[in-house]
């Protein structure tokens, strides 16, 4: 396990995590959105992962069968397997969980081109959640910095469109039919 986290710089959720102080981070970025009701990290989690966005799973092939070739482990995607329980140790897909709570779900995958830290937040605000995605990222060689050019900018849209179907999903749910 990752023996410290470091606090998000302003601007991002207070209970959000970074894998090193913002400045050393080749790449940190936030997404978050309000969803209605009650809602814990993990079963944000669990909402997001469910309903993948149509050509994820071949983004997933495309960039594990580029990455193998410079000995990167693949990641092989997400199962959208739903847990009711996680524990620190345990694996969400290919991420190791370091932290669960209700309200912060901290998330790390470490390989030979980089380290990752997905921090997942739920916080309670009037009438719903605020669900934020927060991610950083240290590379540890040229094949990292030249990876995260076209993922960064692809992590911030999958993200955001991830956290805006959860919250049309939420929003739909609490209709009265």
């Amino acid at each position: 396990m990752f023996p410290a986290t470091f606090p998000a710089p302003a601007g991002f959720p207070g209970a959000a995590r970074l894998l090193a102080p913002a400045q050393d981070c080749r790449f940190c970025h936030v997404s978050r959105v309000t969803v209605a009701g009650p809602l814990d990290a993990l079963e944000a989690w669990n909402a997001v992962m469910a309903r993948r966005l149509p050509g994820f799973a071949l983004a997933v092939k495309i960039r594990d069968a580029i990455s193998a070739r410079f000995g990167v482990e693949r990641i092989e995607g997400f199962s959208g397997a739903q847990r009711s329980h996680i524990a620190a140790g345990e694996k969400l897909d290919f991420f190791l969980v370091e932290e669960a709570r209700p309200e912060r779900l901290l998330l790390t995958a470490r390989d030979r081109h980089l380290d990752v830290m997905t921090c997942v937040t739920a916080t309670p605000v009037a009438g719903g959640t605020e669900v934020a995605i927060t991610s950083s990222v240290v590379t540890h060689n040229l094949f990292g910095r030249l990876y995260m050019l076209p993922v960064g900018p692809a992590h911030r849209f999958i993200v955001r469109a991830m956290l805006w179907r959860l919250r049309r999903a939420r929003a739909e749910a609490a209709k009265p039919h």
